[in-house]
């Protein structure tokens, strides 16, 4: 006799943990979200088997496309346990589309990536919300995405986000490293917080420290949670405003690596970038990380973003120009924050008046 179970029904995809009504649903509510994000060359219909672009409709006459793809990496399970999901979405805009921008394109169009256990309708129509806010921030259209159930592959509540970003330059407008030069200045735009790196960092100083992410860091008014769960700035309108006013050599996202591993991405082996820390004081959240974390200036910098979200290589005539514009426009606390001088023996990223980060000054 065969020990194998009998069904009197037969078996639905339900049953092996998939609700296909439930994704279908999902597709309806998110329906106005992504028309939201509607621009020329993009109509935003979903439920196809792709999304669609007009490049000429966009504008564009002889392009090059460029590409992107990021997570949020372990950020999410930090906005899992405060149950804050919208920040998320934009988290995910932000990381692929910052990187589209240091390449000197504009950004077009965004489509994501959703897997989960078990698809609970609200936290992904809130993620998806987040990414329709991003998208409309940096002007790019919500033109599709993926919703995946995969039982036994997440825990219950797991999920995990991916984002795919397409951007375009006109021929010979792309930003590349061959474009800097040493006398070059450096113009720092400030981050939010941390952004969407260094949270396994930050997840090991929570749990060794048992700090209470509903609560706030001493003479701050957000809770530690809110502090941390600060959406990715996009620097979209700030790098479009600095190519308007010219002199732009580069544009360096501080992403994973941060302000020692990315700089170098942008410029020669012959440069070397001279960051003087004096230029700006860390946040009381840096700091925080920093002191509990007992972490060290260097690894601090090649960790975290430190405050700089974005840096704009500028000619040396022109960064007064862009400087002012940014101030004027989009980008009021933007500062100067060094120059790129020739390399010698120096390393590819040098820290200036580091002491001065540790003494608060």
């Amino acid at each position: 006799m065969s020990d194998t179970p009998t069904h009197t029904n037969g078996l639905s995809y339900r049953d092996a943990g998939v609700d296909i009504d439930a994704g279908d649903n999902l597709v309806k509510e998110i329906g106005p979200e992504a028309k939201r994000t509607m621009r020329p060359g993009a109509d935003v219909a979903l439920g196809g088997f792709g999304g669609l672009f007009d490049l000429r409709g966009a504008g564009f006459n002889d392009p090059i496309l460029v590409a992107a793809t990021d997570g949020v990496g372990t950020k999410l399970e930090l906005a899992r346990s405060l149950e804050s999901y919208r920040g998320l979405g934009v988290d995910l805009v932000a990381m692929c589309v910052n990187d589209l921008i240091a390449q000197g394109a504009e950004p077009l169009f965004f489509l994501d990536y959703f897997a989960t256990g078990k698809l609970e309708s609200g936290v992904a129509a809130e993620v998806i919300a987040g990414i329709a806010d991003g998208c409309l921030e940096c002007e790019a259209a919500l033109i599709g995405g993926e919703t995946a159930e995969m039982p036994g592959v997440y825990p219950p509540g797991g999920f995990d986000l991916a984002g795919f970003a397409v951007g375009a330059a006109e021929r010979g407008n792309l930003l590349s490293r061959h474009m800097p030069s040493a006398g070059n200045i450096a113009i720092a735009l400030p981050s939010s917080g941390v952004h969407a790196n260094g949270f396994s960092l930050v997840r090991k100083i929570l749990e060794l420290t048992g700090a209470s992410l509903n609560e706030p860091l001493a003479g701050q008014t957000k809770t530690l949670g809110e502090q941390l769960l600060e959406p990715t700035r996009i620097y979209h309108q700030a790098a479009k405003l600095a190519k308007q006013t010219g002199g732009l050599t580069g544009i360096c996202h501080v992403t994973g690596g941060g302000l020692i591993e990315n700089p170098p991405r942008v410029y020669g082996d012959e440069l070397a970038l001279k960051l003087d820390c004096k230029s700006w004081q860390l946040s009381t959240l840096f700091q925080w990380l920093q002191t509990s974390g007992k972490i060290a200036n260097n690894e601090l910098a090649r960790t975290f973003n430190c405050g700089i979200g974005l840096l704009m290589f500028v000619e040396a005539d022109r960064a007064e120009a862009c400087l002012n514009a940014l101030h004027e426009g989009p980008e009021p606390e933007a500062w100067i924050a060094g120059e790129l001088c020739t390399r010698n023996d120096h390393e590819a990223v040098i820290l200036e008046n580091q002491d001065s980060w540790t003494s608060g000054n």
